[in-house]
């Protein structure tokens, strides 16, 4: 098969951006009633979870340093859930790969897995809580608000989701995931409500992300306040994050999978596929083909998310290490997720098989576009067919012109030239991310 020639697209928005973000999170601390709330000298729990914030270890330093500078003795939580294969070692060697160690943070971490029971929800279930975070004077939730990638409600991924999951640890997710996502929509603000008056929860600290994933805004949000506010800032963030500018694609093909870009290891509010057991896919994209060609390396083997492609590499099969990605599709409950897809030699082979199923005749006639993951979409590229498209629309700009398909002897894609500024590229060139 010829493959059709692509073309670099670039989506541009203006969109509001934090540009001192520690100075923001220090300010939402010092400007908060923290000081009012512990006791003088006391310990506070910063939470951290396993998500990829952008600059979480400038983040939660800045926390850090802010905590300390009001006389308290802060120290990092570990908080997500069954993640880093349900282990203390893994969850903190998760954060270490952010850049969140004892050193560079200047305070304790605790990733012991170690919970209490405080009670139990409506359905029976005990209430499961970090015992290291409990034990604390007061714990500040650190945590990014944004669309979750399973379900719609009120609260979805956030600082409520980070005080009942997070800091359940690998006991507390599985409870909460017990009931799949009806018990899901009705445990997190039941859960949530009772942690708030049964923990010493002082400050919610919420993180908003631009579609560059950039910090667009910083806001405390007081443990009283939290339950009205959330909401109205998950809408926020629903507004800022990227998206694919096209309802309907032939062929999606995605240069790397991993939890680094999304906890699904694909956002299903990208791609606008679910597959959760008895739940519709999301309106759009609808996507006939998706392909994924390789695992982040910062996703430690854990393939979670697979089972939303129809095509892969065998490279990336051969990378798969089913030990974590069983932990979390048993903990979450969500099985199809985790299923294998039909994995072929070469990139070059998982392309062609792609446009040769995508129900077109002509491969020159299909709408495919190549993106590096589901969390930098800034840059893509596409086929002629989208051509119309992209012209009509003042958000995208053509790059290039229509050019062959970067790929070797070996049928290897050289996604480092198509996607020059991505988390890949910046890795393999030995850039900072």
């Amino acid at each position: 098969m010829t493959l059709p020639p692509i073309a670099r697209v670039r989506q541009s928005a203006v969109q509001p951006e934090v540009v001192d973000v520690p100075g923001a999170v220090a300010a939402c601390i010092l400007g908060s009633k923290v000081a009012e709330r512990v006791r003088p000298g006391g310990s506070v729990a910063l939470t951290v979870g396993s998500r990829g914030i952008a600059g979480i270890d400038e983040i939660a330093r800045a926390a850090v340093d802010a905590l300390k500078s009001l006389g308290f003795r802060p120290f990092i939580v570990a908080a997500m859930g069954s993640h880093g294969g349900g282990t203390s070692e893994g969850q903190r060697s998760l954060l270490a790969e952010f850049g969140v160690t004892e050193t560079a943070m200047g305070c304790p971490i605790r990733s012991e897995m170690e919970t209490v029971a405080l009670g139990t929800n409506s359905f029976g279930l005990p209430i499961s809580f970090d015992a290291n975070a409990l034990k604390a004077d007061g714990i500040v939730v650190l945590n990014r608000i944004k669309p979750h990638t399973s379900f719609s409600g009120r609260y979805e991924s956030g600082l409520l989701k980070m005080l009942t999951i997070g800091l359940g640890k690998h006991q507390g997710a599985a409870q909460v995931h017990k009931l799949g996502l009806p018990g899901l929509k009705v445990l997190l603000p039941e859960v949530g409500a009772f942690l708030l008056k049964n923990t010493p929860v002082v400050l919610g600290v919420a993180l908003l992300e631009n579609a560059r994933e950039h910090t667009a805004r910083v806001i405390g949000v007081e443990p009283e306040e939290l339950l009205e506010v959330e909401p109205k800032l998950l809408d926020e963030a629903r507004t800022l994050m990227a998206r694919l500018p096209f309802d309907q694609i032939d062929v999606l093909l995605v240069g790397e999978l991993g939890k680094n870009y999304s906890g699904t290891g694909l956002d299903p509010n990208v791609i606008g596929r679910q597959r959760v057991e008895t739940m519709p896919d999301l309106p759009r994209p609808i996507v006939t083909r998706l392909a994924v060609l390789d695992l982040s390396v910062e996703t430690r083997g854990n393939g979670l998310g697979i089972g939303l492609a129809d095509l892969t590499t065998d490279r990336l099969v051969a990378a798969l290490d089913p030990k974590p990605m069983r932990v979390n599709s048993l903990t979450s409950n969500f099985l199809t997720r985790a299923r294998v897809p039909i994995s072929l030699p070469t990139d070059r082979d998982v392309i062609a098989a792609s446009l040769d199923t995508c129900w077109r005749i002509d491969a020159s006639e299909a709408r495919l576009v190549v993106i590096p993951n589901t969390l930098e979409l800034t840059a893509l590229w596409v086929t002629r067919p989208f051509a119309g498209e992209v012209e009509a629309d003042p958000s995208l700009t053509f790059e290039t012109d229509f050019l062959p398909w970067p790929i070797d002897a070996s049928g290897m894609l050289d996604q480092e030239f198509l996607f020059p500024e991505s988390v890949r590229a910046r890795r393999n060139t030995g850039r900072e991310h």
